[in-house]
């Protein structure tokens, strides 16, 4: 019951992001899989220099690399609608020097926009990240289910996200003119 809550949950999530044809919602299904985001080369560096952290929220997580030479955000997808992918969890980037920190929450990352939305502290959604090319797409099926795997997506922060979390965490670090990291999209559903 408790999934069938939070599917429902994230059901309104993906609705208020993608428009659906027909009733809001219509066309959300439940998925499984991960999305995955790997700090580019240089980032976390820059990042730590400039006193910023980034934070798994539960049930996404942050790896840090042996040496700290990037950081890997894992996330759990939990719906879709159409080229919508609702994850669940999400991360928190903190500027550990004045406490200041911004949530992105149940990020969606849609294929077709190209974007990567999150729901924000404040309750509202904002595009954070743009997905500047995708390298590889691939698509497996069975009798019972449909995979598919998005890999080598280059992703770069938008004017708004750059500009957003330069303001909430007091910094200049973040500029939309780098890639901030490397994603991997896979993502399974029942046929």
């Amino acid at each position: 019951m408790r999934v069938s809550a939070f599917v429902a949950s994230m059901s309104v999530a993906i609705a208020a992001l993608v428009p659906a044809a027909g009733p809001a919602g219509a066309d959300t299904v439940p998925a499984m899989g991960s999305f995955t985001m790997t700090t580019a080369p240089g980032i976390l560096p820059a990042w730590s220099a400039s006193n910023i952290t980034i934070i798994g929220v539960a049930p996404a997580s942050v790896t840090t690399s042996r040496f700290s030479s990037d950081a890997t955000i894992t996330m759990p997808l939990v719906a879709k609608n159409g080229t919508a992918n609702a994850s669940a969890g999400g991360f928190r980037v903190t500027n550990t020097e004045s406490g200041d920190s911004f949530r992105c929450l149940i990020p969606v990352v849609d294929t077709r926009a190209r974007v990567i939305d999150c729901l924000t502290d404040a309750g509202y959604n904002l595009t954070v990240f743009s997905i500047e090319e995708i390298d590889d797409r691939q698509t497996l099926t069975t009798s019972s289910t449909r995979t598919t795997i998005f890999e080598g997506m280059e992703i770069r922060l938008t004017a708004s996200g750059a500009s957003m979390l330069n303001r909430e965490l007091d910094t200049t670090v973040f500029s939309t003119s780098v890639a901030v990291a490397d994603g991997t999209l896979l993502v399974r559903r029942a046929r």
